[in-house]
This record gives C-alpha cells, structure tokens and sequence, in this order.
C-alpha cells in the first residue's frame, strides 16, 4: 500500500489554505520599508539610511509560555498572538528601538487553518499596535508531538536604534527616581503557578467578587500591554535614563538589567495598586510574597529611571496615552552588581 505525507499526518493543502487566510491579516502591518510579502523565503526590509545616522539593529524572540494551556481550556485564541509580538516588542523597545518587523513560528501536531489563523489574526493586530510589519513566519506540522487541538508559538522582533540613543543605564545615578508604569495583568509570566492556584480549584467560568463579574478566563486571558509606541513618545518628550519590562523574575529580577553596578532600586509596593488578579492568585494558592514578586510583575509592566523633576512631565504624557504610572522609589548606592529591593 503506498503511503502518502498526508497518510503520515501532514497536510499540505492546508497548510497552503492557512497561508491564504494569512496574507489578508499580514498585509495591513506592512510598512514602506518591506520589499515582498507573506510567502516567500525570507522576509525582505530595506533600512532606510536616510532616516538613520549609525544604526543599529536590536532583536528579541520570546515566546508565550504556558499561557497557552489556559487559551486551550476556553476555546479562546484570538488574543494570544497579541501576548506573542508585546513579549518581543516590549524588550526591543525598553533598550530605545523602534520595533520593525516580526515573525512568527507556530507549531501544532494536527494544522488547523481556520485555528492558526485565528492566532495569526492577534499577532497581526500587535504588530499593528506595535507599528512592525509581519513579514513572515513558518507553520509546521509536527505529529504526534503536540496533543490534539494543542499548539506552540515563538516570535521574532527586529527594531533600530540610532547608536547614541541606545538606553544602556549607564545614565543612572543615586537620587534618580524610579516610575513604575501599569501592567494589563499576568502579561505571559508566571501561568505554571497561576494554573495551579486557581484552574485546579476553580473552573474557568468562576466569577470572582474581586474581578467585578469578570471570568477567571477572562482575567488570565487579558492579552499583555504592547507598549513601543508609548516609549518612544516617552523618550521624545523626556530623558529617560532606563526602562525595564518585567517579565519572568518579576522586579528584583528585571530592574537591575538596565542598572549600572554599585546602584540599586528601592522600591515600596503601597505606592501603586496592583490589579485584583494578583491578590487572587496569592490568595487561592496561599502564595508567599517572595514568590510572588519572583514570578509576576505585580502590576507594573515597564519600570522606568528618570531624574525626579522629568517625573512629573512622563507622568503627563503617559496619562494622555491612556496608561497610569506612580513614582514607586528611587535609585540608592549599592556595592557590586546592580540590585533591586521591594518593600511591602
């Protein structure tokens, strides 16, 4: 009996089907500098070096984590390609880029063109929101590696940065004040430990009084603050000495990445609230605080370093791009290697 790839559990057609969906979603983000569209082998950018004096190209890849498990749970994947382009944009953008383009790897055991799309859809809506340009990616089907219905994502951001903006936190100096700037929620950090305090006792449709009538899928599902085009309005307008995205690690972990040696933040948890997600996860999982703050960024996406008389002027700005931020401490001596204490 002759075997077939599609015996072997791979369909072509489809997947030549999910590049058509793709096409219509990817065409939208592109920018002026893209050279060819989805479905080539490599995705082309022309750099325009009339814009820029000493460029330099800035990357990151990340990708969703566990997070996905709860997007499985509720049949719900339209977002989860958002949280895909923020956990690349923001770390390119936090060093003083201007995000570019982006790409995507999604992997499934079994293609599903019309779920793959559905994903592709939010990832091209980050990249909208990001300003980049999806200019490629690869789907593969892999059988019997995922299981059913199950899939894995990665992506890929590519930004610029004029060499003498590159945000570096050698600025940084004792007395410098340290804003904290709101998270969405979870972002896409810390979903092994959320899963087990709260989906193991409760199911996805519990209602919460603390999530005022909202969904324990909806809050874990809320997609992660893309937030390039606020950095780069913010570092327009003010001098920033460093910013920080708080990812895994939470904020002792993040902060001092972008911190000279021989400083340290001090931070005061009461000086900014933290959305009820949080409580709710140290409540229903009896969750220490030294694991919290090692594992989730506690309500702050960005954490940015500035002198404090500019504190008043990025707080301005922000405020007029929708996003709260609270002066959360400041900058003190340190010995050795940069450091990041938070006070409770």
């Amino acid at each position: 009996m002759a075997l077939t790839y599609r015996d072997a559990g791979v369909d072509i057609d489809e997947g030549d089907r999910l590049v058509e969906l793709i096409k219509p979603l990817a065409r939208p983000t592109l920018r002026k500098e893209v050279l060819a569209g989805i479905g080539g082998f490599g995705g082309l950018f022309a750099l325009d070096l009339a814009r820029w004096k000493e460029p330099v190209l800035v990357s990151g890849t990340d990708g969703v984590g566990t997070k996905l498990k709860v997007a499985f749970a509720a049949g719900r994947h339209a977002t989860i390609g958002i949280d895909l382009v923020a956990m690349c944009v923001n770390d390119v953008a936090v060093v003083g880029a201007e995000p570019l383009f982006f790409l995507d790897y999604f992997a499934t055991g079994k293609l599903a063109a019309e779920q793959a799309a559905e994903v592709v859809k939010g990832i091209a809506e980050g990249c909208r929101q990001a300003g980049c340009a999806l200019i490629g990616g690869e789907t593969a089907e892999l059988p019997g590696f995922y299981a059913g219905g199950e899939y894995d994502l990665a992506g890929f951001a590519v930004g610029c940065v004029e060499r003498s903006r590159i945000l570096d936190g050698r600025a940084v100096a004792p007395g410098d004040a340290v804003l904290g700037i709101a998270s969405s929620g979870l972002h896409s950090n810390g979903y092994s430990l959320a899963r087990k305090a709260l989906l193991e006792r409760h199911p996805l449709d519990w209602t919460p009084a603390e999530l005022g009538g909202r969904t324990v899928a909806d809050a874990l599902l809320e997609p992660t603050r893309i937030y390039a085009k606020d950095v780069l309005a913010l570092l327009e307008a003010v001098p920033v000495k460093s910013l920080a995205h708080i990812t895994g690690g939470g904020l002792p972990g993040n902060v001092p990445r972008n911190l000279p040696d021989g400083t340290k933040a001090v931070l005061d948890a009461r000086r900014w609230p933290r959305p009820p997600i949080f409580d709710l996860v140290q409540r229903e999982g009896e969750v220490p605080w030294d694991d919290m703050l090692l594992t989730f960024n506690m309500g702050l996406g960005l954490v940015a370093v500035l002198a404090p008389a500019d504190v008043p002027a990025a707080q301005a700005l922000l405020a007029g791009r929708g996003l709260a931020s609270w002066p959360v401490g400041g900058i003190e001596r340190g010995v050795g290697e940069a450091t990041c204490e938070v006070a409770r």
